[in-house]
């Protein structure tokens, strides 16, 4: 078997998607913030907050995501919907600087994880099932990409297969129990597991948004990119998912190494 029709060009686009540099690189591209400079605003206890923000925050997505998504069959926002709602938030956290990561993150990556939700639809996920639920949620361990990262272990695949077994348990738990125990040692080891990559991400926004200059300006443009970041991730896992279900996983995955994309 062989891909057919446009899914050649589907693969090559996600593949250039999910193996460009992350959002640090994307930052200084765009708006050439150095955000190394905002690590020297930060506390000294700044990388373990940002963990534990990190970490809340993507408990209360997976609440999210159980709980709401796909309950309601809505007709899907645009991405610039989405983008417009998390520089909303951006603007707000820039105000308050650092001390407002823990109420900010939470709320754009809600944002973030209903358009990630609104992606995996149009690329023909049934977002009521709970498997999709948590492959959206996987999303955020995509993406921390950085020049000192080994590329054999972040690459895309290599991360879906050091979070596959916990996902797999994570859905039956779920199928089985709902969130009735949210402390359940499957979901806490899933969190943990994605917020080591989530966090990544999240420490590079904390920096750039520490500059004052940026301020609530600098913090939609921040989140703008931020979310356009997570949004190419969506996209990219998604188109691979849909191609996995039409044909051999094994294939896509051969083919997806075969391609040579430039970074």
């Amino acid at each position: 078997m062989e891909l057919s029709g446009n899914d050649p060009e589907d693969l090559a686009y996600a593949k250039t998607l999910l193996e460009n540099p992350g959002f640090a690189a994307t930052l200084m591209n765009i708006v050439g913030l150095p955000f190394e400079k905002g690590f020297q605003y930060l506390p000294g206890n700044w990388l373990a907050h940002v963990q534990e923000c990190s970490e809340k925050a993507l408990h209360s997505a997976l609440n999210f995501a159980i709980l709401t998504i796909g309950k309601k069959r809505q007709k899907s926002s645009s991405n610039i919907v989405h983008k417009i709602a998390a520089a909303g938030s951006g603007c707000a956290g820039g105000l308050f600087g650092l001390p407002a990561v823990g109420i900010e993150l939470p709320i754009s990556t809600t944002i973030m994880l209903r358009s990630i939700a609104d992606i995996a639809r149009s690329e023909g996920e049934n977002i009521s099932g709970i498997e999709t639920k948590l492959a959206c949620i996987e999303v955020f361990a995509f993406g921390s990409r950085s020049e000192s990262d080994n590329s054999a272990e972040t690459g895309y695949y290599a991360i879906r297969a050091a979070l596959s077994q916990t996902l797999s348990d994570a859905a039956v738990y779920v199928a089985e129990h709902g969130l009735s125990e949210a402390g359940a040692p499957i979901l806490v080891r899933l969190i943990t597991q994605i917020s080591a990559r989530f966090g990544i991400v999240v420490s590079e926004k904390t920096a750039a948004s520490a500059i004052p200059i940026a301020g609530a300006a600098g913090g939609a443009i921040i989140n703008t990119i931020f979310i356009d970041h997570f949004q190419k991730m969506a996209r990219g896992h998604f188109i691979i998912r849909r191609l996995e279900k039409k044909y051999d996983k094994e294939m896509v995955r051969a083919e997806y190494d075969k391609l040579n994309i430039e970074t």
